[in-house]
């Protein structure tokens, strides 16, 4: 016979789990308070300011005179501003040159830089480690303000607008950025293209170009808002007023209180506000990347994370 025993069956003991940590902790009704909090006043921060430009470039002359300056309450909309501003005048014809060496610029920037990017990402392809070197240096060294100037003059650059283009034509991080995203794509898929008589162009474009959507749009997008914004070459390399892009008209309105050929004769008769046409020329440089900067936003995390991890 055997025994019977009153003792308890142990249970297998039960390790805790580990406390997870402080980022992974469900949030409290007060943190979700307190960011909501933050976010909307850094919204309000950001809109703010960008309400008062767009209002006052909206009011009429005795709304501002009125107020003493800056609008933030509406009274008597009105295009007056905008009306002159494109009548066909100086800074027509610099929104007109700011959006062909945006347009042209992008397309060249992107052209060197996706067929140098391919070209390193090949670490069997000819100098790859010395072009890779060279271009890393230039990101520490450059040769300064003066000899860049000296170069541009004698190659005759001055009063064109290649000048606007070619000196900042290529950034080597966006090549990096191009580089580690080519890098991540099978080299398997690469291999059997080229058992099927594929060339390295016919790969790039047809293989390598649609699985690289998100970086492309990305990087597309730091080129055309480096060329819309850029006004430093200008204001080095063009003496012509009538060259001039939007960006530094913009400079001379705000910054010199100059007004803008063809806009100072209704300026002092007090048909027009030159504080409204300030406010217009703001407008009017924001509107294009304000515009395009939400159809790229959701490609940023993929495209710049996935580039910059490898490599």
């Amino acid at each position: 016979m055997t025994a019977v025993t009153d003792r308890p069956v142990r249970e297998p003991r039960r390790w805790a789990a580990p406390p997870r940590p402080v980022w992974e902790e469900r949030p409290t009704r007060a943190g979700l308070a307190g960011k909501g909090l933050v976010l909307t006043l850094a919204c309000l921060a950001i809109l703010f300011p960008l309400w008062i430009v767009v209002v006052t470039s909206l009011s009429s002359r005795k709304t501002i005179d009125e107020t003493g300056g800056l609008v933030m309450v509406p009274e008597g909309i009105t295009f007056i501003a905008y009306e002159e501003l494109l009548s066909g005048g100086q800074v027509t014809r610099a929104a007109i040159v700011s959006i062909l060496v945006t347009l042209v610029g992008t397309l060249f920037s992107m052209t060197v830089s996706v067929l140098c990017a391919y070209g390193l990402s090949r670490t069997d392809s000819l100098g790859h480690r010395w072009i890779l070197m060279t271009l890393l240096a230039t990101m520490f060294f450059s040769a300064g303000l003066i000899p860049t100037y000296l170069l541009v003059q004698t190659l005759g650059l001055t009063d064109t607008y290649l000048a606007l283009i070619l000196p900042s034509a290529v950034s080597v991080f966006n090549i990096l950025v191009l580089r580690g995203f080519f890098m991540n794509i099978s080299p398997e898929l690469i291999d059997s293209a080229r058992i099927d008589g594929a060339g390295d162009l016919r790969i790039l474009w047809q293989i390598v170009m649609p699985l690289s959507r998100a970086v492309l749009a990305v990087i597309t997008l730091f080129y055309a808002v480096g060329y819309w914004s850029a006004w430093f070459n200008a204001s080095l390399y063009l003496n012509d007023q009538s060259m001039l892009p939007l960006q530094n008209v913009m400079i001379q309105l705000v910054q010199k209180q100059e007004a803008p050929v063809g806009l100072a004769q209704s300026i002092k008769t007090g048909q027009l506000s030159g504080l409204a046409v300030q406010m217009a020329v703001m407008v009017m440089a924001l509107v294009p990347v304000a515009v395009l900067s939400p159809f790229v936003q959701k490609h940023f995390k993929k495209g710049m994370l996935t580039g910059a991890v490898k490599g």
